[in-house]
């Protein structure tokens, strides 16, 4: 008995030792249970592209997906937080929200579907592991093909099966012409909206792409000749054929431009570089090369005067020919190795030293390249050997710093690793670094866009620290995808703000005290800075965003109510006020997509209805007072006294044309419904000026335009009656009317003695542009009018309170 009392008391002890590791083990599962981070869930860095997220995502579906698991009861739900963290990290949007809030940042109603496992295996990315297509989405898909290069892309889709017998053709065809021309791929799966716009409306739907003209579609048999064919009848590069009469005179000209040649020397041995050969060559060399061909049987002297030893010599700018050692002959007969050859022959870019830098860059733009040695791949500084000949029409030239070599000049920049800056020609200082993808046509899209640009990389001894004019500065990472998604669109804003706001960036990899004196927690962070004002901005990444968003804080729409100002003027507004509200955390994902929208509401709805909104993570006990218990609680508080509850939003769109129909349809109707009795005696034989509304209550744009047509009664209010006629109850009228189409828009003024039968057509469906037609309209009826019987008395407006017409008993 006793033995049996002390283990007992051990196992007390024991249980007593062990409870606070329990505790800890509970907590960590519980963790868990609560969600992995998603990138250690994909096993991918924070920096990872969406390639590389894509990539990842595959290898996982192929074995943790429930197909391939029937065994196991948890497959299901692990392979659900697998597919919700790519949904996630693959939308730019979405993943921007979520490094910044984590899940709750996050619309809890999105995921909870997965294909099946055939679908990854077969259908999921087809090009992603083919080096020679390069795949686009909507972030680079307008840089890519607007850089000048030729560009042959397919647009496919995952289940098309057409798709999926072109792929292996595709590939083969991408080996052909690889470096000739670009080939791409766009997934309309993943990119809807691209492909949209775009007009694709079959699969796979194959187009040419050139700067400036418009694109071509591929429309014959799909095999490898017939693509390559096709694709090569763009390439307009002349091939020159070099004679006694103009070869001096030729390379002479090409010489002087800096562009250096490639002949081939065709005799009776038949191992000249064959025409279609020579064509590849000249759009992979085009602006770097010059390609000829001489025949040497017919210039036999002219080619031993070449000392021809090999068929094919490359001579490169401001070469002596054959007397300097400089000409690079060359015994092969494939495309590709002689353009690799070529390029490592030709000379690189011009070299900027800590001497000649500040020099050559105070008055010209320049794309600087910098090096580190070694570090820079053979490959990359032979790609920006092209940038010279891209740029050459944009007057920017191009140049490099070897940051070993002139390692104070590049710290001075706070330049640590390769990378690509463009100089805008007002001194050293003021300068742009490139964060895009590292290959040509994007550089070459960054360059253009920059020197026109205003946007400017900051530094600690050039941040606005005292503020004295407005700045918007982007804290951002060079990592994050949303941040690179962001930058083109600051630099259209910029454009659009010359003169007015100054625009800058700041790298928090680098900076990293700079960014936390300013609390930045999350990438990309943009602060518009407005003397002592501080002001984070919450929305779209588009330059209209932005536009948007200042435009609002120089004349606020929305008002910010705390609980003293919601007290004195939503709860105690006057009789017939009108306020909308949004209660919302910063937090919340959805709330941070209602916010552009909301601003966007509040100016559609200006003089006629209030807007405010609630910050309930900062006065969260006064949002609980308010029952508030879901964010964003959208409610509107109406200004009739016998209405005076507040009433919510349900509806499923939270667009800001949407809600604002929602918010007018608590204000009193400003038109009138006319029957066909009403309309001939009031229009057509009435003496007042009208503007009618032609619909059909089961016609979309109807609907849409409804509100629209409130607002333009409000406004013509005591100058013109506005009326709506029924098309579906009153179809005679209509058609007697003329109307083919609804919403039809006529505008029926009074002439005096005579009356318009018809009325005037206005092609137009905003309130103020319809208003300011009709005002003008009765400008130029003005003289016709003089002496006439004023219309719309104000007797006659007492009579349209009920919403009746005049001359209608009340």
């Amino acid at each position: 008995m006793g033995y049996r009392v002390i283990l007992g008391g051990r196992r007390r002890h024991l249980v007593q030792l062990l409870l606070p590791l329990l505790l800890l083990l509970f907590l960590v599962a519980a963790v868990l249970a609560e969600g992995r981070d998603y990138y250690d869930l994909l096993g991918v860095s924070r920096e990872a592209t969406t390639r590389e997220i894509r990539q990842a995502f595959k290898k996982l579906a192929l074995t943790m997906h429930p197909d391939k698991n029937p065994g196991d009861p948890s497959a299901h739900e692990k392979f659900l937080q697998v597919n919700r963290a790519y949904e996630v990290l693959k939308d730019e949007d979405l993943r921007k929200k979520y490094d910044k809030y984590g899940e709750k940042g996050l619309d809890e109603q999105q995921g909870g579907r997965y294909e099946s496992w055939n679908f990854y295996r077969y259908d999921f990315g087809i090009y992603d592991d083919d080096l020679e297509i390069i795949t686009l989405d909507s972030g680079d898909f307008e840089a890519a093909v607007n850089s000048g290069e030729i560009w042959f892309v397919n647009f496919y889709f995952p289940r098309c099966s057409h798709c999926h017998e072109l792929a292996p053709t595709w590939r083969e065809f991408a080996k052909e012409m690889d470096g000739v021309i670009r080939i791409g791929a766009v997934n309309c799966g993943d990119n809807n909206h691209l492909c949209r716009r775009k007009g694709i409306n079959s699969y796979p739907s194959l187009f040419i792409y050139r700067a400036g003209q418009r694109p071509e579609k591929f429309n014959g048999e799909r095999t490898k000749d017939n693509l390559v064919r096709f694709s090569m009848q763009f390439i307009t590069t002349t091939i020159t054929q070099l004679w006694q009469g103009n070869v001096f005179n030729e390379i002479e000209q090409a010489f002087s431009s800096g562009l250096g040649w490639l002949i081939t020397f065709c005799s009776n041995t038949g191992d000249c570089l064959e025409p279609r050969t020579r064509q590849k060559l000249a759009g992979m060399l085009d602006g770097l090369v010059k390609v000829g061909w001489m025949d040497c049987i017919t210039e036999e002297k002219l080619c031993e005067s070449f000392q021809v030893g090999i068929t094919t010599a490359l001579f490169p700018p401001g070469s002596a020919l054959d007397k300097d050692g400089s000409v690079l002959w060359l015994n092969t007969l494939d495309s590709k190795e002689i353009y690799n050859q070529a390029m490592n022959h030709l000379p690189g870019l011009e070299l900027l030293t800590s001497d000649s830098f500040q020099r050559k860059l105070a008055h010209h733009r320049w794309l600087v390249s910098f090096t580190f040695g070694d570090r820079s791949s053979n490959a990359a500084s032979n790609e920006y050997k092209k940038l010279q000949a891209f740029l050459r029409d944009d007057h920017i030239q191009v140049g490099r710093v070897d940051c070993i070599s002139d390692a104070e000049l590049c710290q001075s920049l706070y330049i640590h690793k390769p990378c690509v800056a463009v100089f805008k020609g007002l001194g050293i200082h003021d300068f742009e670094i490139h964060h895009g993808k590292d290959v040509l046509y994007n550089i070459v899209g960054f360059a253009r866009d920059s020197v026109r640009a205003h946007v400017t990389t900051l530094r600690p001894d050039n941040f606005p620290s005292d503020r004295k004019e407005p700045w918007l500065v982007d804290f951002f990472a060079p990592w994050c995808p949303p941040c690179r998604a962001l930058l083109p669109e600051l630099r259209k804003a910029s454009i659009q703000l010359a003169g007015r706001m100054k625009f800058g960036t700041l790298d928090c990899t680098i900076h990293h005290n700079l960014c936390s004196t300013y609390n930045i927690q999350a990438y990309p962070t943009t602060v518009i800075f407005n003397g002592s004002s501080v002001h984070e901005y919450e929305g779209q990444h588009s330059a209209d965003g932005i536009l948007e968003f200042i435009q609002d804080l120089v004349s606020p729409s929305v008002v910010v109510l705390d609980p003293s100002s919601f007290a004195e003027r939503v709860k105690g507004r006057a009789e017939g006020q009108i306020w909308a509200v949004d209660f919302y955390a910063p937090w919340c994902g959805p709330c941070q997509a209602l916010m552009p929208e909301w601003r966007r509401m509040a100016r559609l709805l200006s003089g006629q209805i209030l807007v405010g909104s609630v910050d309930c993570q900062r006065f969260q006990s006064f949002c609980q007072s308010q029952s508030v218990r879901a964010y964003p609680e959208i409610r509107l508080y109406p200004g009739n006294p016998w209405q005076r509850r507040q009433q919510s939003y349900n509806g499923w769109h939270r667009d800001s044309h949407s809600l604002r129909a929602w918010a007018l349809s608590y204000l009193p109707r400003a038109s009138v419904d006319l029957t066909p009795e009403t309309f001939r005696s009031l229009v057509l034989s009435g003496r007042d000026h009208w503007v009618l509304d032609f619909y059909a209550p089961w016609c979309g744009p109807c609907q849409h335009f409804a509100p629209e047509f409130e607002v333009l009664a409000r406004i013509l209010k005591g100058e013109v009656w506005a009326g709506k006629v029924d098309c579906q109850a009153h179809y005679q009228t209509c058609q007697s009317a003329g109307i083919t189409a609804y919403p039809s828009v006529r505008f029926y003024p009074y002439l005096g003695t005579r009356r318009v039968r018809i009325g005037e057509h206005i092609n137009s469906r905003d309130a103020n542009v319809i208003a300011d037609t009709v005002r003008q309209r009765l400008q130029q009826l003005l003289p016709r009018l003089q002496n006439k019987p004023k219309v719309l008395k104000q007797s006659v407006h007492l009579k349209f309170k009920l919403n009746k017409p005049p001359n209608q008993k009340t």
